[in-house]
């Protein structure tokens, strides 16, 4: 279990942007006796997976649509799978583009 700054240093995120992830719905962190953010290896992979979505440029509204889905649970593992297929498209669709362009400056020099 962490609190927000052991947290923070872990991910390599600041507590404030924790904080926003959380104020949009994406972390939802358990709250100790005194009402302090408790992060648990669960928080850390899921945040591990956002980030992942990130970097792979899903947009936030996406991600977002994921976070909720996921919050209601089991129920919706085929729509889950569904918005995790069409990234997967779209991303292997840009990394085409990319390989294209890279093929072409290959050629051109």
């Amino acid at each position: 279990m962490y609190h927000i700054q052991e947290f923070a240093a872990l991910t390599g995120l600041s507590a404030d942007t924790l904080r926003y992830y959380e104020k949009e719905g994406l972390l939802a962190p358990a709250r100790d006796g005194n009402g302090y953010r408790i992060y648990s290896e669960r928080d850390a992979a899921w945040l591990a997976f956002i980030l992942r979505l990130k970097e792979t440029n899903m947009p936030l509204a996406q991600i977002k649509a994921f976070a909720r889905l996921r919050a209601e649970g089991e129920a919706t593992l085929a729509a889950r799978y569904a918005l995790l297929l069409a990234h997967q498209q779209a991303l292997a669709a840009h990394l085409a583009e990319k390989l294209r362009h890279y093929e072409a400056l290959l050629r051109s020099s």
